[in-house]
C-alpha cells in the first residue's frame, strides 16, 4: 500500500496541542507502527509507552480518533478516516508528556477497591478446592483476564464526571475477588465498593465493555457488586 497518512499527535502536557506529521502508509500497518515511525524519523523526543507489541501487556494504550485502544493491535485500515489519524493520550489520567500518562490514580483506585487477594489459609493448611464449574468460579473467570491497560477507565464517562469514582477496572477486580471463596476480605471489600465512589455510581453505559481489548464486561461485574451490596444492606451487614 502506497500513499501518505496525515497524522495528528498530541505533544506536550495537559496544556499541549496536536502536531501534524506526514507518515508513509503501509499495508498491515498498526497505529503503534505509525507512532514509532514518527519517533524514529521526525520527532526523537516523542514520549509514549509500549512493551510487548503483541497485545499482552496493554502498555501501548492511547486514544485513536477519539476512542481508547491498544495501538499495537489496532490496524490503521480499521480506524483511518480518509488519510487522517488523530492520536492522543488516554483520557481521565494526568498527562506526563505527549502520549504517556501517569497511571498512579488508576492504581490508587484499584487499591481503594481492595483489589488485593487476602488469603485465609496458611502454608500448612490444605489448599481450598474451588470447582471449575461452580458459579463462583465461572464469575471469576468472566473477569480475571484484565491486565490493567486502563482503556476502560479512559472510556468511562462517570470517571470523567466524578474523580472519586473507582472505575470499571477496579470494580471488575473487586467482583472477581468477591467470588473467590478463598479470599478473606470480602466484607471489607463490599464496604469499600459501596461508598460514594463505588459501584452504585455506574450508569451502565457499557462503554467499558465496548472498548475492552480482552472482551471483558466490567458493566456486568459492577451489576454483580450492586446486587451483593444490596443483599448485604438488607441482611444488616452494611
Amino acid at each position: 500500500m502506497d500513499g501518505t497518512l496525515r497524522v495528528r499527535i498530541w505533544k506536550g502536557g495537559a496544556d499541549g496541542a496536536l502536531r501534524t506529521f506526514e507518515v508513509p502508509h503501509r499495508a498491515n500497518q498498526t497505529v503503534l507502527d505509525v507512532v514509532t515511525w514518527v519517533q524514529r524519523n521526525r520527532d526523537p523526543a516523542l514520549a509514549y509507552r509500549f512493551a510487548c507489541r503483541v497485545g499482552m501487556c496493554g502498555s501501548c494504550a492511547m486514544t485513536v480518533n477519539g476512542v481508547p485502544r491498544w495501538t499495537c493491535r489496532t490496524h490503521v485500515s480499521r480506524v483511518v478516516r480518509g488519510d487522517a489519524l488523530t492520536i492522543e493520550p488516554l483520557r481521565n489520567l494526568p498527562v506526563i508528556k505527549d502520549l504517556a500518562c501517569d497511571m498512579t490514580p488508576f492504581f490508587e483506585k484499584w487499591q481503594a477497591a481492595h483489589g488485593r487477594f487476602v488469603p485465609t489459609a496458611g502454608r500448612t493448611d490444605p489448599p481450598v478446592r474451588m470447582a471449575p464449574d461452580s458459579p463462583h468460579r465461572r464469575a471469576v473467570d468472566a473477569g480475571i483476564e484484565c491486565i490493567n491497560c486502563a482503556v476502560c477507565h479512559a472510556a468511562c464517562d462517570v470517571v470523567a464526571w466524578n474523580p472519586d469514582y473507582l472505575g470499571p477496572a477496579a470494580l471488575n477486580r473487586a467482583w472477581t475477588l468477591h467470588n473467590d471463596i478463598r479470599d478473606g476480605a470480602r466484607a471489607a471489600r463490599l464496604r469499600a465498593v459501596a461508598g460514594d465512589g463505588g459501584c452504585t455510581n455506574c450508569h451502565s453505559h457499557q462503554a467499558c465493555m465496548q472498548v475492552c481489548p480482552k472482551a471483558l464486561n466490567p458493566t456486568a461485574a459492577i451489576a454483580g457488586l450492586k446486587r451483593a451490596v444490596a443483599g448485604a444492606v438488607l441482611r444488616g451487614r452494611l
